[in-house]
């Protein structure tokens, strides 16, 4: 079988993240191509068994690029095996990390016309001195306001990998309806 892991990032952690499951699938004799959903234009959907979506968070939102990915391509993933992640650091909190309880995701899902078969939520990367100074002031203010990380000189990964490898196995293991 062969998957198609498609993500649309901000910052690289989601691009890390397909990566990274490409990576553990290959591992279980799965082959796996991974691609920009932002950049891709035109897909060969027959080459692929199943598809994984990932996507994260900024400010709230995801990039309206992966709305108008699953809208326009709603029959075809609701036609074969998916997966869907999300990335955001609120998922930094355990408490935040599944689908019923990220907010980001479940609202998602609620408005999808593409409702995968599994779904995950990871938390992501803070990387402030990669950021605008826009995005520096804000994502801090955030930050401080949940209590998390305000030093803007480091650079934090709250991604579970654990999690994602046991993800990796439930894609590997994923089937037609």
């Amino acid at each position: 079988m062969k998957t198609l892991i498609l993500f649309s990032t901000r910052d690289g952690q989601t691009r890390e993240i397909a990566h990274y499951l490409a990576s553990e699938l290959q591992e279980q004799g799965v082959d796996a191509d991974v691609m920009n959903l932002n950049r891709t234009q035109e897909i060969t959907w027959q080459a692929y068994d199943r598809v994984v979506i990932g996507a994260s968070i900024r400010y709230g939102h995801f990039h309206p690029a992966l709305d108008r990915f699953v809208k326009k391509h709603a029959a075809t993933l609701s036609s074969m095996p998916g997966a869907f992640y999300s990335v955001n650091l609120v998922a930094r909190k355990p408490e935040k990390r599944t689908p019923q309880t990220n907010s980001y995701t479940r609202k998602f899902l609620l408005n999808s016309p593409w409702q995968p078969q599994l779904c995950a939520v990871f938390a992501g990367a803070l990387r402030y001195p990669r950021y605008r100074w826009y995005d520096r002031f804000m994502i801090r203010l955030i930050m401080k306001m949940t209590g998390g990380e305000t030093d803007t000189r480091k650079e934090v990964v709250y991604t579970d990998w654990q999690q994602v490898t046991g993800f990796a196995r439930e894609i590997a293991q994923l089937n037609g309806n």
